[in-house]
């Protein structure tokens, strides 16, 4: 049976050459993406920020309504879109309709954290639901094959051209235009297994043929699912989650549920980027996973 820590962990991603946390308060962060520097909005950012004046090259300017909207604020010398990378993986960023760049940074110590889990197991087999424009994916090509899922075809389209980027279009990828919790029942009724499994889902999304997804209502039967492509051989689930009124904690049972029949240990935190300076930490998502080390 899985054991469950209930004491909290943190993963916090530090500056990397292309980004970097400059500095946060007031409801605001200040970071660095490559060449250019941007403000965007951080509720969590209570705080006073610790430079009085910030520089950027543009600001994303929120709307009236809490559930979203906004615009960005640019400078002419912002381009549509440029050249990042994140140790061996090479993409591309861009101030996109929904206030991020086109990647999530804090996901970069997940990613590390996933290639330590597969170390010696040659031609891992991984998943990777909720996928977005394929950063994840591509860090975990290193490792074997990956499966990438994601509802959206513009996404997938970028993801597969983030490949060609990284010149890593000849890696073992399936690239799916799917429903993740369609995909992840057709594959329990295969009977396919995978060593990892990796998924970021929404508060609310729709599928490829208007499906809905309510992450109150499908997260539940969608681990269920995950469990069930997972043997006692395999070695992680990942499971993050955003912008949501909801505890780590309440993760974590659910995969100490799912998992309980399962080797291994259950763990559950935050994620969190620190300030370059070795400043303070913000944190940004909560997650939960279950590992198998053995």
């Amino acid at each position: 049976m899985a054991t469950l820590r209930l004491e909290p962990q943190l993963m916090i991603g530090d500056a990397w050459d292309d980004y970097a946390l400059v500095d946060s308060g007031h409801g605001r962060k200040l970071e660095r993406f490559g060449r250019y520097r941007f403000i965007r909005p951080e509720p969590q950012a209570m705080w006073s920020p610790r430079e009085s004046d910030w520089e950027a090259d543009g600001e994303f300017v929120p709307g009236a309504d809490e559930d979203g909207g906004g615009r960005w604020d640019l400078s002419p010398e912002v381009a549509d879109s440029w050249e990042l990378a994140w140790d061996d993986v090479r993409f591309r960023a861009q101030c996109t309709p929904f206030r991020h760049l086109g990647f999530f940074p804090d996901m970069a110590p997940v990613w590390e954290w996933m290639r330590g889990q597969l170390a010696g197991r040659p031609d891992a087999q991984t998943l990777n639901m909720f996928g977005y424009t394929g950063v994840g994916t591509l860090a975990l090509s290193q490792c074997g094959p990956v499966t990438h899922v994601d509802a959206s075809k513009k996404s997938v389209a970028q993801a597969r051209d983030n490949a060609a980027l990284a010149g890593m279009e000849d890696k073992p990828i399936r690239w799916l235009v799917d429903d993740a919790a369609k995909f992840a029942a057709r594959e329990v009724r295969r009977e396919n297994r995978y060593d990892g499994i990796i998924l970021d889902p929404p508060k609310f999304g729709r599928g490829p043929k208007n499906e809905t997804w309510r992450i109150e209502e499908g997260l539940a039967p969608l681990i269920a699912d995950c469990r069930r492509l997972l043997d006692d051989n395999s070695r992680f689930l990942f499971l993050t989650v955003y912008a949501v009124r909801m505890s780590s904690l309440s993760l974590a049972a659910l995969l100490d549920e799912a998992f309980a029949d399962a080797p291994g240990v259950v763990e559950h935190g935050d994620l969190g980027v620190r300030e370059e300076g070795d400043g303070r930490v913000l944190p940004t998502a909560i997650f939960a996973r279950w590992r198998n080390p053995a």
